[in-house]
């Protein structure tokens, strides 16, 4: 018997929906829906990504407004020497734990090996260039020199950056203010006693010269 035209055009079989996976499926569409949206909306607000190319980077270095190309990945201390020519910040250990490339960040201490340099976009920067008025070395410059507080000089920037510091913020400062402030650097040549002998004897001169104005 030959076969009907209905036995050879069988009827697709659909598969059973419950209302269970109806909804299931429903809010996964409104779910998907709204993440979507909100990606979309989140990215729009988002601020510029910047990098991996060089950027433009505008800081204040030693009272000058700068602008330099840099990629965000660059530190602060490899700006002030390889686009700037700041050779007196010194890379040590290139990780904070020497100290050689210490510098002021809005007056305050910082291993500029481990800044950013975008982070100190907004902040007065200075460097041991930037520590004399012109001609006139900063009294803990001077008594370095007085007291003979250096042998190779790597360390001596960053030394005279924190001691300087140190000195701006406490006049009166102690032995023991001193050893606090350079407890983080690291001198190879041992020429920390006549440090600690420069250290206070710039802070009294500083006091002296305070009270005389």
């Amino acid at each position: 018997m030959a076969p009907s035209d209905d036995d050879s055009n069988p009827k697709p079989v659909l598969p059973r929906l419950s209302r269970r996976d109806f909804f299931t499926g429903a809010g996964a569409s409104a779910l998907t829906a709204t993440l979507v949206q909100s990606t979309a909306e989140a990215a729009a607000s988002a601020p510029p990504v910047l990098g991996p190319e060089p950027a433009s980077l505008s800081l204040s270095v030693n009272g000058r407004a700068v602008t330099v190309q840099a990629d965000p990945a660059t530190t602060l201390a490899e700006v002030l020497r390889n686009h700037l020519g700041m050779t007196g910040t010194k890379i040590g250990c290139d990780r904070g734990a020497c100290s050689a490339c210490t510098v002021w960040l809005d007056g305050e201490v910082a291993a500029s090996c481990m800044t950013l340099a975008l982070d100190a976009r907004g902040r007065k920067v200075t460097t041991i260039e930037g520590l004399a008025r012109g001609d006139e070395l900063h009294p803990v410059q001077r008594a370095f020199v007085e007291n003979d507080a250096l042998q190779c000089g790597f360390c001596t920037p960053g030394m005279v950056m924190s001691c300087a510091a140190l000195v701006e913020r406490n006049p009166k400062c102690t032995l023991e203010d001193v050893k606090q402030a350079v407890s983080g650097h690291l001198c190879r040549c041992g020429t920390y006693p006549n440090v600690f002998k420069a250290t206070l004897a710039a802070a009294q001169a500083g006091g002296k010269t305070k009270g005389n104005s």
